[in-house]
């Protein structure tokens, strides 16, 4: 697809809020024209119908993790570039807690020549700079240093419960304006819940985490954030009450930008009866009360992006009981598809509402531009068949895990070409 025009592609354009069939002639991947109708093109233009394919911006996820320097059995970070643009991210961000940590200018510039080594094609994978020493709360690093670096912003992608320290920080950063994402989790109270409490959770016998967990510690950041007024990201959003917090926060103007975990949207705590390691997350998965206010603030805007948080493990770690998994799973190949079926094709949402939170809004929580499809305008571009079957298994992924509650199951809709600047 080098010189081609697709004949009445539909055309998802998330920044100019257009959802319409059109003409698009893309040369090396770049839109040359757009038009109800193109005629009069150079005749070594190949021309595809494309009535049932979808023409949108590639996805952006602000964060997941990369299993490599320090876990690389897991997945190599070739592996994770493939898997990205294969489900349709064009940009990934990466937490900082690899091995070692990203917590140092030089530990990034190392991470930035193990992207420079990757063959092309590849995503734009952006690092998140610890915001403390090894991500372990306790010893801010050397902030103003790595701000110069080429970063999505500062994150420990955990909990920071130090909460001068968290002042602190703020105050140091507001200059800078790079993105503080920030996982709102008290550890003052959390137990190794493995379950959000409820009746679910007291019916399978398995430890509870309460909602204020999550709504105090959403609570304390946003009054640092109205005595300081340092915008933040926060992150893995899971309660019903936290949805509340942050619309208020909203309505008081704070500078406060908000994701939601995939999964979270599409599982609840009903689902643990089967005691799938593969729905040990973290935060747990929440009540359906939780996860229908999810939706809803994703609905109304409360909560600008959707983030997949991969994280590949082996078959070994993973296949243990429930409370003693660990938290995550895999999913940029998937989730695309997955999302597109439970909210577009049920109705729930919009196709643009599911593609802002998916590519322009998770920019501009990282405080990018984004630009409608133009010809003057360049950007990654992807081309997605809605109605294309695959299976998930082991010769259709790229990541080397199985890692997921999808594993051997049949999904509608697949990413079939990918275009990069």
């Amino acid at each position: 697809m080098n010189n081609v025009v697709l004949r009445q592609v539909r055309v998802l354009d998330p920044v100019a809020n257009l959802d319409h069939r059109q003409d698009v002639w893309l040369r090396e991947g770049q839109v040359q024209a757009i038009a109800p109708q193109l005629t009069d093109l150079p005749a070594e233009v190949e021309s595809i119908e494309a009535e049932d394919l979808i023409l949108a911006p590639g996805l952006v996820d602000l964060y997941s993790h990369s299993s490599e320097p320090g876990h690389e059995p897991r997945e190599t970070l070739e592996q994770l570039a493939q898997g990205a643009l294969a489900g349709g991210f064009t940009q990934v961000g990466i937490l900082p807690d690899t091995q070692p940590a990203l917590d140092n200018f030089g530990q990034l510039q190392s991470f930035q020549q193990l992207i420079n080594q990757l063959p092309a094609p590849k995503p734009n994978f952006l690092p998140w700079a610890a915001l403390t020493k090894k991500c372990q709360g306790e010893t801010l690093t050397e902030l103003g240093e790595l701000a110069t670096a080429k970063i999505a912003g500062f994150s420990d992608g955990r909990a920071l419960n130090n909460w001068l320290l968290l002042r602190r920080t703020l105050e140091y950063l507001r200059p800078y304006q790079r993105a503080i994402a920030l996982y709102p989790k008290n550890l003052a109270l959390h137990n190794g819940g493995t379950a959000r409490y409820g009746k679910a959770s007291l019916a399978y016998g398995l430890v509870e985490e309460l909602a204020s967990v999550e709504t105090t510690a959403i609570a304390a950041i946003c009054e640092l954030v109205a005595e300081l007024k340092t915008p933040v990201h926060l992150m893995r959003i899971s309660t019903a009450r936290g949805v509340e917090l942050i619309a208020a926060a909203k309505e008081r103007g704070l500078p406060i930008t908000v994701s939601v975990s995939w999964m979270h949207l599409l599982w609840n705590t009903k689902a643990l009866s089967t005691y799938d390691p593969n729905l040990r997350l973290d935060p747990p998965l929440g009540n359906p009360e939780d996860q229908q206010a999810l939706i809803e603030g994703v609905k109304n805007g409360v909560i600008e992006a959707i983030a997949i948080d991969h994280q590949p493990y082996l078959y070994e770690e993973k296949t243990v009981s429930f409370a003693e998994a660990p938290t995550g799973v895999i999913g940029l190949e998937i989730a695309l598809p997955i999302l597109w079926q439970n909210f577009v094709v049920s109705q729930d949402w919009q196709p643009l509402q599911l593609w802002q939170t998916l590519s322009s809004n998770p920019q501009k929580c990282l405080g990018n531009k984004v630009q409608a499809i133009a010809p003057e305008n360049l950007q990654p571009l992807i081309l997605f068949d809605p109605h294309k079957t695959w299976q998930v298994n082991a010769k259709n992924l790229h990541c080397p895990q199985s890692n997921t509650p999808w594993w051997g199951q049949n999904l509608s809709g697949k990413v079939i070409k990918t275009f990069l600047v």
